[in-house]
C-alpha cells in the first residue's frame, strides 16, 4: 500500500481541512515531542545523528512534516502536508537546532501557505510556508532548476521515523541513498508504473535497509552541485512502507517544477 511520509492521523486531517476550505491546523503536542506542537510519527530509518550545524537549513513542521528553508521568509515542503492556498497562522517551524528539546532552537509561525496549483493527490507535491518573520544567521538551500544533478547519491534528512510504524525522533538523522532510474523504479519488480517520471524521483536501495519514513515528508533530499555547495533534488513525498526491499523512496523532482516554485516564492515577498 503506498502511504505518504506523514502521521497517517495528520495526513488525514490535512485532507479533511482542505475538503473543508480551510488551512490545515498542526496536531497538538505529545510526550516526548519538542512542545511546539510537533507530532509523534516516524525519521530517517537506517540513519545516523547529524552534527549540530551540518543542515542549517533543516526545518521541523508542526503538523509532522519537514521542509528546508528556501529563503529567509519561506519553507519548502510537500503539498500534502498543508491545507489549501491562503492565509494560516497556525503552523510553527522549528529550525537551527538538531535537537529538538534544543532551548537555541528559533521558532516562527507562519502567515501563508501556497499549494502548488491542481495538485490533487498525484505529483505536483510541493509547498510554500511563508514564515510570519524572517530568519537570520542561517544558511538557506538553494533548488536545482535543471536535471544536472538529479542523478548520483543523495543525501536524506529529517526528524521522521527511524522505522516503520516508529515514533519521531528527538534528534536529525541523516542518511545517504542512491538514484533509482524511472525505469526501474517503474518496474514491476518495484512501483509497476505508479511513479510520475515527468514529477517525481526514486532513490533507495532494491536491498531496503535505508530510506525515509512517516513523519518525514516535506522534507529535502539534496546533494553536492558541481562547486561543492548543497543544492535541493528533491521533496520527500510517498512510498510503500519505509524501508523495504524494491520500494525506494518517491520524492517530488524539484527540478521539473524549479520555475513554477521561483514564481511563487517572488510573489510571496521571498
Amino acid at each position: 500500500m503506498v502511504r505518504w511520509r506523514i502521521l497517517w492521523g495528520t495526513a488525514m486531517a490535512v485532507l479533511t481541512a482542505a475538503a473543508l476550505g480551510a488551512s490545515a491546523s498542526p496536531a497538538a503536542a505529545a510526550p516526548g515531542g519538542s512542545g511546539d506542537g510537533v507530532v509523534p510519527s516516524t525519521n530517517v530509518v537506517g540513519g545516523t545523528r547529524a552534527a549540530q550545524g551540518e543542515f542549517p537549513f533543516m526545518v521541523r513542521l508542526s503538523m509532522g512534516c519537514g521542509g528546508a528553508l528556501y529563503s529567509s521568509t519561506i519553507v519548502l515542503t510537500a503539498a500534502h502536508c498543508v491545507g489549501r492556498t491562503g492565509t494560516n497562522t497556525s503552523i510553527t517551524a522549528t529550525l537551527g537546532v538538531v535537537d529538538l528539546n534544543s532551548s537555541s532552537r528559533i521558532t516562527r509561525k507562519s502567515n501563508y501557505v501556497y499549494r502548488a496549483p491542481g495538485y490533487n493527490g498525484a505529483g505536483k507535491d510541493w509547498a510554500l510556508i511563508r514564515l510570519a518573520s524572517p530568519v537570520t544567521g542561517l544558511a538557506t538551500l538553494p533548488i536545482a532548476t535543471s536535471t544536472a544533478y538529479d542523478s548520483g547519491t543523495f543525501t536524506i534528512a529529517g526528524w521522521g521515523a527511524a522505522r516503520e510504524g516508529g515514533s519521531q525522533q528527538r534528534y536529525l538523522l541523516k542518511a545517504q541513498v542512491p538514484f533509482v532510474s524511472d525505469a526501474t523504479c517503474n518496474s514491476a519488480a518495484m512501483y509497476n508504473g505508479e511513479v510520475i517520471a515527468t514529477d517525481e524521483i526514486c532513490a533507495g536501495y532494491a536491498a531496503g535497509g535505508v530510506d525515509t519514513c512517516q513523519g518525514d515528508s516535506g522534507g529535502p533530499m539534496f546533494r553536492t552541485d558541481s562547486a561543492g555547495a548543497w543544492v535541493q533534488v528533491g521533496i520527500v513525498s510517498w512510498g510503500d512502507g519505509c524501508a523495504r526491499r524494491n520500494r525506494p523512496g518517491v520524492y517530488t523532482q524539484v527540478s521539473y517544477f524549479s520555475s513554477a516554485i521561483r514564481s511563487a516564492a517572488a510573489s510571496l515577498g521571498g
